[in-house]
Order: C-alpha cells, then structure tokens, then sequence
C-alpha cells in the first residue's frame, strides 16, 4: 500500500527538479549560523494537510506571524531531535506520534538561522494545545493549496534600501510569508505535487 508517508519519502528521495531557496537576503545569507529546526507536519488525511502556528502580538521577534513550530538547535541535538522537542513543546503535539519521512535543504533566514525543515506525517484531529507564551493560535491549511504555484505569490518590498523579494501564501485570510513561505516553495519544488 503506497502511504502518504510512502509517497513523501519517495519525493524527498528523489533528485530535486529545482534548486531550493538558499535564504532570504543573499548577501546575509553567509553569515547565518544559528542551527534551528521546524517541523512541517503533514496530517494523513484524504487531503492532508499541514500544521501551522499563530506567534503571539508580544513576541520579540516574528510577533504574529505564522511559523511551523520550530526554534533553536539545543546542543546534542540534531534538527530532527529539535523539531519535535519544539513542536511537543509549542502545540503539545506527542513526538512518537510523527513519522519522520525526511527533510529539506537548510534554509538561511535575515536573522540569521539557518533552518532545516523536518517533514513528518501525523494522524489527524491531533489534540493540540497552544503553548500559552509562545503560541497564539495554531490551525491546518490544506497540503495541496499550499504546494500550488498559483498561490505562491512572489512580492517585492524595500527593506534596508534595496528592493528585496519574498513569498506570500494567503489562505482563509491569513499571510503565510516571509521564511515560513519559502520553505513552502521549497516543499512544493521538492515534491512536485499538483
């Protein structure tokens, strides 16, 4: 029987069709190096979908913004280790119910991380709960609405002077951008999925 676990371990096996995103500026790209984590957790349903947070308005950084649940590298740990540590911690969500199916290339963020992202399938209907200073919100969006070109739009805004460029991702009013929407594009470039 071909799982959805099945499936995206074979597409993450496979040679990748397109180069990945390296990293939001590419000047700053080189000196990111804060080893961190996120987990994109894929629920198995007819149409999976995927699991996102909500950070609260009064974080110090990404106040607001929707993140997979990830954060820092802890030492003897590696990214897989740290992406279900901070999911478990974030959303409560049980790390033996992940089936870890592989990962993406590192990606290099403006403030200097260098995330990798951990793909893993989870059942559905998980009993999450939202980490009360860390996590405002969390809710699942649709695999297949994110991984559709046509929804990744490519915008442009000034940041430090220069014209920089991102990825925008909007479904059911929320703006999955910045980082967080990259590492969608990469997903979507890896797993060839339309």
């Amino acid at each position: 029987m071909n799982t959805l676990a099945d499936r995206l371990r074979a597409a993450l096996a496979a040679e990748p069709p397109l180069p990945p995103l390296g990293g939001d500026l590419p000047e700053l790209r080189a000196g990111a190096s804060v080893e961190a984590a996120v987990l994109i957790a894929v629920t198995d349903r007819e149409k999976p979908g995927v699991i996102l947070t909500v950070r609260r308005d009064d974080m110090r950084t990404h106040a607001g913004q929707i993140a997979f649940p990830g954060g820092r590298i802890d030492p003897g740990e590696n990214a897989t280790q740290a992406a279900l540590r901070e999911a478990s911690e974030e959303l409560l969500l049980d790390p033996s119910a992940v089936d870890v199916v592989g990962s993406l290339d590192a990606y290099r963020t403006v403030t200097g991380y260098v995330v990798v992202p951990v793909v893993g399938v989870v059942p559905p209907d998980l009993a999450l709960e939202p980490h009360e200073r860390e996590v405002a919100d969390w809710f699942e969006a649709p695999l297949a609405f994110l991984l559709d070109p046509a929804n990744q739009q490519r915008r442009a805004a000034l940041f430090e002077g220069k014209q920089r460029h991102y990825y925008e991702i909007m479904w059911n009013g929320r703006r999955i951008w910045g980082a967080t929407a990259a590492m969608i594009v990469n997903l979507s470039r890896r797993l060839q999925w339309n």
